[in-house]
């Protein structure tokens, strides 16, 4: 069982940054690859970025790249997501999400979410 809190979300004003933070309650968060996703008002939940369990492998969406890091902390069980140069159109609540196989789509385990509002 993985329990994964997200933190950090809040309100910035376009042009603004935020980092993200989750962390993981499992015995071996190295193991794991974690993932980021977002879903805005009525449009459906989507992929942001996937970060490898050692860290080396990363991906991200086309819309955020450039604009997103993705990181971990392995010693601290903790993944962050330091989000820059925010446009209106990245408000969404933003997920952390857990699987034990690296990929930017399917993960077994979530988080509640926390919302990030990118006023204009």
């Amino acid at each position: 069982q993985v329990q994964l809190v997200e933190s950090g979300g809040g309100l910035v004003q376009a042009g603004g940054s935020l980092r993200l933070s989750c962390a993981a309650s499992v015995r071996t968060f190295s193991s794991w690859t974690m993932g980021w996703f977002r879903q805005a008002p009525g449009k459906a939940r989507e992929f942001v970025a996937a970060i490898s369990g050692s860290g080396t492998t990363t991906h991200y969406a086309d819309s955020v790249k450039g604009r997103f890091t993705t990181s971990r902390d392995n010693a601290k069980s903790t993944v962050y997501l330091q989000m820059n140069s925010l446009k209106p159109e990245d408000t969404a609540v933003y997920y952390c999400a857990a699987d034990n196989m690296y990929s930017t789509n399917k993960y077994e385990y979530w988080g509640q979410g926390t919302q990030v509002t990118v006023s204009s």
